[in-house]
Parts: structure tokens; C-alpha cells; sequence
């Protein structure tokens, strides 16, 4: 579980600078779904050890 929030984080920041930095638009993209697909392969990975 820690390499997830560990992505989490990763995609976020990656996403927050495409963000700030206009010309990097497509990396904010990116990161964004980066993040969500790792946060819903993460949600499904918990459910299935439950």
C-alpha cells in the first residue's frame, strides 16, 4: 500500500506543476490520470484483500 500513496503523491505534484507551468499543460494532463488510474487500481487491490 505504501507504493500507492507513494505514486499518489508523485502523480499529484507532477500534475500541480504542469498546472502552475502553462507550457507544461500536457503533464498536468498526464498526471492527472496517472493519479486516477492509480487510485482506483489501489481501491480494487484493497477490496480484493479484504
Amino acid at each position: 500500500m505504501g507504493i500507492v500513496i507513494t505514486l499518489l503523491v508523485i502523480w499529484l505534484v507532477l500534475s500541480i506543476l504542469g498546472f502552475v507551468l502553462e507550457g507544461l499543460l500536457w503533464l498536468a494532463f498526464i498526471g492527472l490520470v496517472l493519479f486516477v488510474a492509480t487510485a482506483v487500481w489501489g481501491w480494487f487491490k484493497r477490496k480484493a484483500n479484504v
